[in-house]
């Protein structure tokens, strides 16, 4: 029996059953990603979800607060000039000598201590977050994700399993490279995202530059985000179209190419 509004109502046995069904279904609606029509509120919420599952799994962040407030300056110049300003971005630093980038949805960001050794100018580094950032605003992931969960059976008409839309999800940002098209996208709006907050747009090319001239191993960035030639070419043509950006001709301080600049603010952190 149950007692609803004062009233009380008998439940027959196949109530009972409809009512578990619609338990069940209510749950299982918890657990289902929609990824057609998925909110920014669930995106940054299923961002927060894998985020917490690689720290449990190992990802090792640096938790120096001169680093991560050199970080996330950077990120927050950026992403205020960007098209999802309304995303609580998240900057991270990955200990990690490898060479690498990452991005998931809801506007977290990862750099690597490798990386940012590497860069010798904060306008490169720069240029790699601003890539990361045009990742999460053109929804590189949510759509990658939604394609490869396709391809792979595991969407139904539901949708797609919380859990294993999570998995896959990490495996998309941290292990799989993004599709051409969506590098050569990411590379347009990052350079629209830098010439915007006054960086030197140049620092994206230089930056390729060296990862592409290096010698030995490829860096590990090549293997997530491919670097095919016309990546070059491309981000040259487009600066020499003219972009507007005053560092084109006069560099400022506030360009990000100053080296000696940099180097200090490393430094900075190991102390």
């Amino acid at each position: 029996m149950s007692v609803v509004c004062g009233l009380a109502i008998v439940l027959h046995p196949g109530m009972v059953q409809a009512q578990n069904l619609w338990q069940r279904l209510l749950l299982q609606g918890v657990q289902v990603l929609q990824l057609s029509n998925i909110s920014p509120r669930q995106e940054v919420a299923l961002g927060q979800q894998i985020n917490d599952q690689m720290l449990r799994q190992g990802m090792r962040i640096v938790r120096n607060r001169a680093a991560q407030d050199y970080i996330n300056s950077i990120g927050q110049r950026l992403v205020s000039v960007g098209d999802r300003r309304g995303l609580p971005y998240q900057f991270q630093i990955i200990q990690d000598r490898q060479v690498n980038a990452y991005a998931t949805m809801g506007g977290f960001v990862y750099v690597t201590t490798g990386l940012m050794l590497r860069a010798e100018t904060e306008a490169e580094l720069a240029s790699v977050i601003a890539h990361e950032i045009g990742h999460i605003d053109q929804r590189h992931v949510i759509r990658q994700l939604q394609q490869t969960a396709i391809a792979q059976g595991l969407m139904t008409a539901a949708g797609l399993d919380r859990d294993r839309g999570i998995q896959l999800a990490m495996e998309l940002a941290f292990r799989r490279p993004r599709s051409r098209e969506q590098e050569l996208e990411a590379d347009r709006y990052g350079l629209n995202l830098l010439t915007r907050s006054n960086y030197d747009p140049r620092g994206m090319v230089t930056f390729l530059q060296k990862l592409r001239q290096q010698g030995g191993t490829p860096p590990t960035i090549l293997s997530t985000h491919p670097a095919p030639g016309d990546r070059l070419a491309i981000a040259e043509n487009l600066i020499r179209s003219g972009l507007g950006n005053a560092c084109l001709h006069t560099p400022q301080p506030m360009c990000g190419t100053d080296t000696i600049a940099y180097q200090q603010a490393l430094r900075s952190f190991s102390n």
